[in-house]
C-alpha cells in the first residue's frame, strides 16, 4: 500500500477485478491476474482485493466525480452479480484467501523472533494482508458463511501479531483513517517497535 492514497488508482484496480472477477471465482488460483502482462503494476486479483477496494471507495464517494460514481456502481454491480451467480465458488475462494493470507503471515511471525532488527521493516505487506482478511471476515455473516478453523486462526494470528507490535501512528495515508477506525483495524494502528 503506497504512502498517497488516489481514489482513481483504486477505482481502476476494482474496476479491472470486477471484470475477472467470473472467471477467476470458478478458477483454480488463489491470485488472478488484473490483466497489463507480466510487468503490470496491477495488483493480483482475489476477492479481498476488490472487497477491500469497493469498501473503501462506497465510503469514499461523496469526494468522487459523477463519472467516478457511475463507474464504482458497475464494479459494484458487477462483484454482488458474480457473487449470487457463482455463490459456492466464491464462498469456497474467499475461505481460501483468509486461511491462505493468514497461514503466510506465519513467516513473518518466525522471521520476527529469529532477527527481531527486520521486523519493523517487514510489517506493512502484514498489516495489509491482516486489514483484507478482516474484510472478509465482515462480509461473511451477511453471507452466511461460518467457519470455525477461520475464527481459531484469525484468533491465534492476532493473538502472535498483539505480542510483536506496540502503538503507532496510522500506517497509511491519512486519507483513509477515518475508513479504518482504530477499535477494528488496531494493527494499522501499530508496528513492531524500532530497537535501539
Amino acid at each position: 500500500m503506497s504512502a498517497n492514497y488516489s481514489i482513481e488508482t483504486d477505482l481502476k484496480e476494482a474496476e479491472a477485478m470486477a471484470q475477472g472477477l467470473s472467471d477467476y471465482v470458478r478458477g483454480d488460483q488463489l491470485y488472478g491476474n488484473t490483466g497489463g502482462g507480466f510487468f503490470s503494476r496491477m495488483p493480483s486479483l482475489t476477492i479481498g482485493a476488490l472487497v477491500m477496494r469497493l469498501h473503501r471507495l462506497n465510503i469514499l464517494d461523496t469526494s468522487m466525480n459523477d463519472s467516478q460514481r457511475q463507474r464504482l456502481e458497475k464494479a459494484t454491480a458487477l462483484h454482488n452479480q458474480v457473487q449470487r451467480e457463482w455463490f459456492a465458488h466464491y464462498e469456497e475462494k474467499l475461505l481460501w484467501e483468509i486461511e491462505s493470507r493468514l497461514n503466510s503471515m506465519r513467516a513473518f511471525f518466525r522471521e520476527c523472533r529469529e532477527n527481531a532488527d527486520q521486523c519493523p521493516q517487514l510489517y506493512k505487506p502484514e498489516a495489509l494482508k491482516r486489514t483484507i482478511v478482516e474484510e472478509l471476515v465482515q462480509t461473511m455473516p451477511d453471507l452466511r458463511i461460518e467457519s470455525d478453523s477461520v475464527d481459531k486462526l484469525v484468533k491465534e494470528t492476532d493473538g502472535m501479531l498483539r505480542s510483536l507490535i506496540t502503538k503507532s501512528d496510522f500506517l497509511w495515508d491519512e486519507a483513509l483513517a477515518p475508513i479504518y477506525p482504530m477499535d477494528k483495524y488496531w494493527w494499522l494502528y501499530s508496528s513492531p517497535p524500532e530497537k535501539e
